[in-house]
């Protein structure tokens, strides 16, 4: 089968590269290559920061709309599941992502980048939910993670009317984290992904697991998890380097393992 999704890996940042010619469409196929990506990326012990790109034109412009058009309500009760996967499989890699975004996100481009930790936008970037322009709603998660992003009224405002939003809205909404030139995009979600894969692997771990799970539940239960995660880091090596560098040399100083 041909490769539409593929992982690299350089100094501990893995770039989950799409390559679809010409729009990166989201089809079957790739959804299913994603997924497999993701995990791996999440599995190997020398990646420790990822980076999700599109390429120098287009990050993801959405489905596959013509394999869509001939899926039946059948078709989809079987697919549905497999497509929220591939996208909750990005979402739940244990290690920070950073989407580096080029002119379109679209549909399931955009809710790719909400899968993300951190969205580097290029000055040319377009987001947007337009699949009510199809009698249809979001079905890889963008009911859900762009409304916990932007809140509910905005998100609703941005699904109900399908309209795109460019980057500078982007950044002003919190769709965005970072605004650049479009050739400077992916060098600056690597540098992002490079500086947090020098970080404590653990922690950082458990601060994503702290802020994304509890986001799903209630404060109370939130703050248990919290209280948790905190002690559990007290048993990593990490923990005891970061400590002691402070101790000795001051903050910012430790190098982690």
């Amino acid at each position: 089968m041909e490769r539409f999704v593929t992982l690299e890996v350089e100094d501990a940042v893995g770039t989950i590269l799409l390559a679809r010619p010409p729009m990166n469409a989201l089809d079957a196929a790739m959804q299913d290559q994603l997924k497999e990506v993701a995990d791996e990326a999440a599995a190997r012990g020398d990646v420790r920061a990822v980076v999700v790109y599109g390429g120098e034109r287009v990050f993801a412009a959405g489905a596959d709309i013509k394999e869509m058009q001939g899926m039946s309500y059948t078709d989809m009760v079987e697919r549905g599941g497999a497509l929220q996967a591939a996208f909750t499989a990005v979402a739940r890699i244990p290690k920070p992502v950073v989407a580096a975004v080029t002119g379109y996100a679209l549909g399931g481009g955009c809710e790719l980048a909400l899968c993300a930790d951190i969205r580097i936008a290029a000055e040319n970037a377009k987001f947007g939910q337009p699949e009510i322009l199809l009698g249809l709603i979001p079905g890889a998660g963008g009911t859900q993670r762009l409304a916990r992003l932007v809140g509910p009224a905005r998100a609703k405002e941005l699904i109900f009317t399908g309209r795109q939003v460019r980057a500078e809205e982007a950044l002003r909404i919190g769709l965005a984290d970072q605004v650049v030139p479009a050739d400077e995009v992916y060098a600056t979600a690597r540098a992002w992904a490079l500086k947090l894969a020098t970080g404590p692997a653990y922690a950082l771990r458990a601060a994503k697991e702290a802020v994304d799970r509890g986001l799903e539940t209630d404060l109370e239960t939130g703050l248990t998890l919290e209280r948790q995660l905190f002690a559990g880091l007290f048993a990593t090596e990490d923990r005891e380097i970061g400590m002691r560098s402070f101790v000795q040399e001051g903050p910012g100083k430790a190098q982690f393992r």
